[in-house]
């Protein structure tokens, strides 16, 4: 019995060994990938020891290139002497390539020893990732409020290269409050963003979060939102505060405001009342028939203009269209960036209506309220909906607040030149409360891009075709 069960052991023992032995093999072959620039630099280290050896042994006259020939001559002689050729030879090789790896595994391990990061990860695996981040789709995404946040958090494990434009309207709650007091604009979505955008940084992302519950004139106020208000003036604009906290938060990608003027919305309704103020314009419960902003055309944020230009994919959503989506494109040169790109463009619409800002609106109502806002014009190609209904018990919970699941009105949409992009998407809580799920709408989004790619060539051809018989 005590036999067998060390038998048993032993053999336990082995499998583990060979398993951590396979592995350490595979994980030193990962620093041999392609693209991580670590085989041309260590030749190129080998070869400078080299260099350096042979040169110092010329300079104190030690005749080295002779004394090594004679050494290499004679050494070879007694070895093809007791042993031949054919066997001597594969000795030496294999015998100078095992040494060579061993010492770089030694060095790759004291390295990875050194840097390996809080999570346990290997180093090469933490490499690798980086290369892959960084060499991923120029991706803008534009809106504000929960929405976005969610949505960058599935992004982010696909690519670095993102940006996220974000409206600075907001006028309710702390954001609202800083903004009434010191005069700022608004932190409260680019907060959210930059959480969303942090690279593993949990403790500082939990307390760029953090809400104050207690406090003389704290109480209600975000640490995130705080924090933001001084850097803006410390650093003197909102931007330059961005950037500095991205740092501190270790941001994939960037996030900038649409515009540094301090931008007011107002909303025209259809019974003829006008309301001013971001907050304001939901609680009015009013159809809304028209929106803008004071000032009037307010100017992009240039760096916000560069990314759009230099985009590879944009999306737009999702949030609330009035108060998160439509206020960025107010801004005249977004939507002129937009317009004339030819990148993928693709709309997330809304899986449910908003309460006084969409009620009883269709998927084509959302496009055709941004199509208004922007003079008419085509900002994307596509829309994408989610396609199965929410669960009973949510709506349920929703048609308490007199909100329901937007329509999908097809035939409409089509007749608005749009592509629709059905997904399932749907992310519901224990509370019934429904969301977008960060990861399935990042892969349905990726998978649409990656299928543009060929369509976006063979129009660009057209193009050039159309162009060169004129």
């Amino acid at each position: 019995m005590s036999i067998g069960f060390l038998r048993q052991a032993l053999n336990a023992l082995q499998k583990q060994s060979r398993s951590r032995t396979s592995y350490r093999v595979n994980q030193w072959f990962k620093w041999l990938s392609p693209g991580l620039s670590v085989k041309r630099w260590l030749l190129i280290s080998i070869g400078g020891v080299l260099l350096a050896s042979l040169g110092l042994a010329i300079w104190i006259k030690l005749t080295p290139i002779f004394w090594m020939i004679e050494f290499f001559r004679n050494l070879l002689g007694v070895i093809t002497n007791i042993l031949p050729n054919y066997v001597s030879g594969p000795l030496v090789l294999l015998g100078g390539l095992l040494l060579v790896l061993w010492g770089q595994t030694r060095t790759v391990g004291s390295i990875t020893k050194v840097l390996r990061t809080e999570g346990g990860e290997e180093l090469i695996d933490v490499l690798l990732a980086h290369h892959r981040l960084y060499r991923g789709p120029k991706i803008v995404v534009i809106g504000g409020g929960t929405g976005l946040s969610m949505l960058l958090r599935g992004l982010k494990t696909y690519s670095a290269n993102i940006t996220a434009i974000v409206t600075v309207a907001d006028d309710g709650g702390s954001s609202g409050r800083l903004r009434q007091e010191f005069g700022v604009l608004p932190p409260g979505d680019i907060r959210n963003c930059l959480a969303a955008l942090a690279d593993e940084e949990k403790l500082l992302t939990e307390l760029f979060q953090y809400r104050f519950r207690a406090g003389d004139g704290l109480t209600g106020h975000s640490f995130g939102n705080l924090f933001l208000t001084a850097m803006s003036d410390i650093t003197g604009d909102l931007e330059q505060a961005v950037a500095a906290s991205s740092k501190v938060l270790a941001v994939r990608g960037q996030v900038l405001p649409a515009t540094l003027s301090d931008v007011r919305l107002w909303a025209e309704l259809a019974d003829g009342r006008r309301i001013d103020g971001e907050s304001s314009i939901p609680k009015a419960g009013g159809k809304i028939v028209k929106i803008g902003c004071i000032p009037a055309n307010p100017p992009a944020v240039p760096a916000a203009i560069k990314a759009i230009k230099e985009a590879d994919y944009i999306i737009i959503g999702p949030g609330s269209l009035y108060t998160s989506l439509i206020p960025n494109l107010l801004v005249p040169e977004i939507a002129d960036a937009i317009a004339q790109t030819d990148a993928p463009r693709i709309y997330i619409c809304n899986i449910m209506t908003q309460p006084g800002e969409t009620e009883g609106y269709t998927v084509a109502d959302h496009i055709r309220a941004i199509d208004a806002a922007c003079g008419e014009r085509r900002l994307f190609d596509a829309v994408l909906i989610h396609k199965k209904s929410p669960s009973e018990q949510s709506l349920i919970r929703y048609a308490e607040q007199n909100s329901h699941p937007v329509f999908l009105d097809r035939e409409a949409v089509t007749q608005l030149g749009r592509r629709i992009v059905p997904a399932n998407v749907l992310y519901e809580d224990e509370t019934g409360v429904i969301r977008h799920n960060p990861q399935k709408l990042a892969q349905v989004l990726l998978r649409w891009y990656g299928r543009s790619q060929p369509l976006r060539g063979i129009q660009n051809s057209k193009f050039k075709i159309q162009n060169e018989g004129k």
